[in-house]
């Protein structure tokens, strides 16, 4: 079971909780603990589907033969492909069923955007064409759980959608990118090799640096155009982004940004819990 657990990629899951819980605290008075347990289950067998689904199609394509970071299950040989095929099929499926009886209680406008987030979490490394491997990663990671994901659960609770939901949505899906940046600028040297061109392949070392730190940057700066103070509680947090950009410069590669991901994946939720929060006492 252990081995499962880590082929579910357990730090990327800061990913799909965040968004969900600032969208219910953006609800308010309108929050339904129910659609929010929905649109979070949702959101985690989404990001524990797109993970089991990477392994999988990284797995038989070779791509994961050499590299480093969190277990590949078919990669290593600790499961067989086609188990790891079934388990995401699971994931996703889950995702449906929770979608489906969401919509049910919403809007039926919610299968199709499930009906996308699911190909999506397919197609990333999936398929003929993947798009993760033309650098498309990182767009869809933004839209699916930074927009999708934050002003979706809103929208599930309230009915609607505001300017407010809008911002929010910005750093869930900024700090959900960084997640995805880390990886691939760890695995950088290994995609180039197997032709998998990852933003940070295309982007280079140093570009991707940069990039990494401007969506911890943004994700800061945009909290500042909901004008409301108690939201501010979010640069509490600007040490522990300074040190993220600290040990970005710092040149780190390889192995030696593992530690980066646990980090920002905390950054994340603590960015959202302050966030949630300060939503809550405005």
């Amino acid at each position: 079971m252990n081995k499962w657990i880590a082929g579910a990629r357990p730090k990327t899951l800061p990913a799909a909780i965040a968004p969900v819980a600032v969208g219910t605290a953006l609800a308010g008075n309108n929050m339904d603990p129910l659609l929010a347990l929905l649109a979070l289950l949702v959101s985690l067998s989404l990001q524990i589907g797109v993970n089991y689904a990477n392994d999988y199609s990284d797995g038989i394509k070779g791509t994961d033969d050499n590299r480093i970071g969190p277990m590949r299950l078919v990669a290593t040989g600790a499961a067989s492909a086609h188990h790891v095929k079934i388990a995401a099929y699971l994931a996703l499926s889950s995702a449906a069923v929770f979608g489906l009886i969401l919509s049910l209680q919403t809007t039926l406008w919610f299968i199709a955007i499930g009906a996308l987030a699911i190909a999506a979490a397919w197609g990333y490394t999936g398929w003929k064409n993947p798009y993760g491997y033309f650098g498309f990663g990182e767009l869809a990671v933004f839209v699916f759980f930074g927009l999708v994901a934050t002003m979706g659960t809103y929208f599930a609770q309230t009915g609607t959608l505001t300017f407010d939901s809008l911002i929010v949505a910005i750093p869930m899906g900024s700090l959900s990118c960084a997640l995805l940046a880390i990886n691939n600028l760890r695995d950088r040297a290994a995609d180039e090799l197997v032709g998998k061109r990852t933003l940070a392949v295309r982007l280079g070392d140093s570009s991707a640096r940069t990039a990494f730190i401007a969506l911890l940057l943004l994700s800061h700066l945009s909290v500042i155009f909901l004008f409301k103070p108690w939201t501010l509680l979010t640069l509490l947090l600007i040490p522990m982004t300074y040190s993220l950009i600290k040990a970005m410069r710092s040149g780190a590669i390889g192995g030696a940004l593992i530690p980066l991901l646990g980090r920002t994946g905390k950054l994340q939720l603590r960015f959202a819990i302050l966030l949630s929060l300060g939503l809550l006492l405005s």
